[in-house]
């Protein structure tokens, strides 16, 4: 992991200009409060290690992490994904150590931001305290929200729910909800969600026979997210139409624009995952 401590008289600082973060802050506003160390990342490395003392709260500039825990006697789960804009390590906020693993799924980068000094910087900055709790409040409504999926859903309707939750993710960042490329491979996904990885690779191949998705690899486009949405719920809209009658049209999933099926998905280096 590559690091660069910024002070406010860094030159590469000031060579980012007031260039706004996914804070709505801009890294010189940040480091007035405390000191920020902006880290890169490549594909596999740690953020941090389950069991490691816990020393700061990351915010996902570009690109995106997953987090994974162990259990004592080897088994491991992905419990999450995260995309620009997320603040990390929050699970760990009261705590000696860290509580997961961190991994960066592609090239990222992260602002380190000390705890507990991030702390006293949210009483003088109200932005930073509003991102804080509400990241708290995400962690708490994510957590709640995949404990029902799991607990109620068959491996069809657990992947649909899972498209549709990128599909949010990609709309949150101002981009097509209907065509993405997922950033994780099967075996994340299936990890994630509780199931094997060749069920994940049966029910994509099944959503797609049924006309509600086209995929490639991890190139998916969301060819009916009404139909998502029913079958996310226990019910399914259709029945599966011959190829010829599957239109290739896109619905829009209701969060951002409607787009053809010949947009381009949002890749390494656009800015779906990569700073503005």
């Amino acid at each position: 992991m590559n690091t660069i401590i910024d002070t406010p008289d860094s030159p590469l600082d000031r060579a980012r200009g007031n260039c706004s973060s996914p804070l709505e802050l801009d890294i010189d506003t940040l480091h007035q409060y405390l000191p920020v160390v902006r880290c890169k990342l490549a594909a596999g490395e740690y953020v941090y290690r389950m069991g490691q003392p816990f020393r700061a709260l990351y915010l996902v500039h570009a690109g995106s992490l997953k987090s994974c825990e162990l259990a004592e006697d080897g088994r491991e789960q992905v419990t999450s994904f995260r995309i620009r804009g997320d603040l990390i390590g929050v699970e760990s906020i009261g705590l000696s150590h860290c509580a997961c693993d961190a991994i960066a799924l592609e090239h990222c980068e992260i602002w380190e931001l000390p705890y507990p000094p991030v702390i006293a910087a949210c009483l003088q900055l109200p932005a930073l305290q509003a991102r804080l709790t509400a990241s708290l409040a995400e962690e708490i409504r994510r957590h709640r929200s995949w404990m029902l999926a799991l607990g109620t859903l068959n491996a069809e309707q657990r992947v649909a729910a899972f498209l549709l939750d990128m599909a949010r993710d990609h709309a949150r960042l101002g981009f097509s909800d209907c065509h993405f490329v997922l950033r994780m491979g099967r075996n994340d996904m299936a990890s994630f969600l509780g199931i094997q990885h060749e069920t994940v690779t049966r029910a994509l191949s099944r959503l797609q026979e049924l006309g509600y998705i086209a995929i490639q690899r991890r190139e998916v486009r969301l060819l009916d997210g009404e139909a998502l949405r029913f079958l996310a719920c226990g019910e399914r809209m259709r029945r599966p139409m011959a190829g010829a009658e599957r239109a290739p049209r896109i619905k829009s999933m209701g969060h951002g624009r409607a787009t053809s099926s010949l947009r381009r998905p949002a890749a390494r280096g656009d800015t779906a995952y990569e700073a503005a």
